[in-house]
């Protein structure tokens, strides 16, 4: 157990039996009345984010959740396998959990998975990843990196918006986030 006093961004806190992640929070002194604690929560599992008040100093269940650096294998059928990097156990993740983090996962790749009892809540990548292009159309005489963008297939197959001067066999870095095109990478 914790108080609203101890709430930090990042933090998982139990509520009425679901996990939720607090992503911001803010404690509010009015004038008048008694201090409160504003926090945005996301749903650890959905994904939902909401807006709950607090009032200050009460207590709130935290979540135990263990976050581990773990290594990406291989895709098996709807699951991906990841190994930990400590002792090498491995861990089969649901297609559904991953989601959009496939776009931007190589064999090999170290990130981190978080468990709560033993369960995968979520897998995160770093914040930018280095990808080759293995399709795009060919750039035109003239072209600049000012002058506009073209869609590319990464090794991943994720399809991406680059400048018109890129071609294929090039490696970029890609915001695993935004899904946008952060530069070359030499």
């Amino acid at each position: 157990m914790a108080t609203t006093n101890d709430l930090k961004n990042g933090l998982v806190l139990n509520l009425d039996n679901q996990l939720w992640q607090v992503l911001d929070f803010q404690h509010v002194k009015p004038g008048k009345g008694p201090a409160f604690v504003r926090t945005k929560l996301k749903h650890v599992i959905s994904g939902k984010i909401i807006d709950k008040t607090f009032n200050a100093g009460t207590k709130v269940e935290t979540a135990n959740v263990d976050r581990r650096d773990m290594q990406y294998l291989y895709h098996d059928g709807t699951d991906y396998v990841f190994m930990d990097a400590k002792d090498y156990e491995q861990v089969n993740v649901s297609g559904d959990l991953v989601g959009a983090a496939a776009d931007y996962m190589l064999e090999n790749q170290d990130l981190q998975i978080s468990f709560h009892d033993g369960t995968p809540l979520s897998v995160e990548l770093p914040a930018s990843v280095e990808l080759t292009i293995t399709h795009t159309e060919p750039g035109l005489q003239g072209d600049r990196s000012t002058g506009g963008s073209k869609p590319a297939t990464l090794e991943t197959g994720a399809e991406i918006q680059v400048p018109l001067f890129l071609e294929e066999g090039v490696k970029v870095r890609v915001d695993t986030r935004t899904g946008d095109y952060l530069g070359r990478v030499k």
